[in-house]
């Protein structure tokens, strides 16, 4: 089955970012952006939170350094226990730097399976192209066709227009887009005021 998006497409990010704005303060809610490359204030334009992706880089960092001051532990005190150089069985200074080296390697790796995983990015997923341009010089703004119906459409369409979108298009693809992952909760009470299903 097909799936319905709404496209507004803008030569310019300082337009898209306006049109942005004014979307969401009529109480439409964009489902994504693509844009080729990072547009300064789109998120908060769009609503979205701050990204949580530095406390995953905690936790795994973390992570690493109680991992690598137990397995050092074990292995230097426990279970092969040597006397280098007159230290102690557990010399902590000695292992700062593998405890920074291993919290460093296992927040960094940890933070991109996250985001990954996050993002639903897959080498195994088959990713359509939306809007061909968007990786090249021009900026999308995407609307969920199931949430609107024809005459919302329209109206979303003509605001677009006169926000400065270049074109509005209907797009169909065979697979269903994610939307924002971190949509802030005001977008909820936003399209539910203005009717929308």
């Amino acid at each position: 089955m097909k799936h319905q998006y709404l496209l507004g497409i803008f030569d310019d990010g300082d337009k898209l970012l306006h049109a942005t704005t004014e979307i969401r303060k009529a109480g439409y809610q964009i489902h994504e952006m693509f844009t080729p490359f990072p547009v300064h204030g789109l998120d908060k334009a769009m609503g979205l939170q701050e990204s949580r992706l530095h406390t995953a880089g905690f936790v795994f960092g973390a992570f690493g350094t109680i991992f690598s001051l137990v397995a050092m532990g074990i292995i230097m005190a426990v279970d092969w226990p040597l006397i280098v150089g007159g230290k102690p069985y557990f010399p902590l200074p000695s292992f700062v730097p593998i405890m920074f080296e291993f919290t460093v390697l296992c927040s960094a790796i940890g933070m991109t399976v996250t985001m990954y995983i996050r993002n639903g990015f897959s080498v195994f997923r088959d990713q359509e192209i939306v809007y061909r341009r968007s990786s090249d010089d021009h900026f999308v703004m995407v609307f969920d066709g199931k949430r609107y119906n024809a005459d919302e459409q329209a109206k979303i369409g003509t605001l677009l227009k006169e926000h400065s979108a270049i074109d509005v298009k209907n797009s169909f693809l065979n697979n269903e887009l994610k939307p924002n992952l971190m949509t802030s909760s005001n977008d909820a009470s936003l399209s539910a005021g203005h009717g929308h299903h």
